[in-house]
């Protein structure tokens, strides 16, 4: 696969506006938009970007959208995502950092629209022990 592949996530939004303003609070920036009726943005934060689409019947309680985002440094994001203080629990969260069993340190993140972001890095592999 050549380095320039990439995959973007692209999630409901029951309102652009909001969701506009937290993308903002977490460092993103809109860098395209087609304004409704049809309803799409484009958001990014540096290497990172998150297409929404515009679906106001959306209900973020039932919404079973979402993501997983691979990043170099899991840390340095969750700290900066940190700086929004928002809940660790409900719509809009950010849980905080765990292990994971399939070699993974994740944070979660919901948005305003209940989609979950997963966000995660992967954990060094312990070197092989030749029996």
């Amino acid at each position: 696969m050549a380095k320039s592949d990439v995959t973007i996530p692209t999630l409901p939004a029951r309102n652009l506006d909001e969701t506009i303003g937290f993308c903002g609070l977490l460092g993103f920036k809109v860098v395209f938009r087609v304004p409704d009726p049809e309803g799409y943005i484009i958001v990014r934060r540096e290497a990172l970007e998150i297409h929404y689409y515009r679906w106001p019947e959306l209900d973020p309680a039932s919404n079973y959208a979402g993501c997983y985002i691979r990043v170099s440094d899991v840390d340095a994001l969750y700290r900066a995502f940190s700086a929004a203080r928002l809940p660790a629990r409900g719509i809009p969260s950010l849980g905080g950092i765990e292990k994971k069993f399939f070699n993974m340190r994740e944070f979660r993140l919901v948005d305003p629209n209940g989609n979950l972001l997963r966000v995660g890095e992967e954990m060094e592999k312990p070197a092989m022990r030749r029996l």
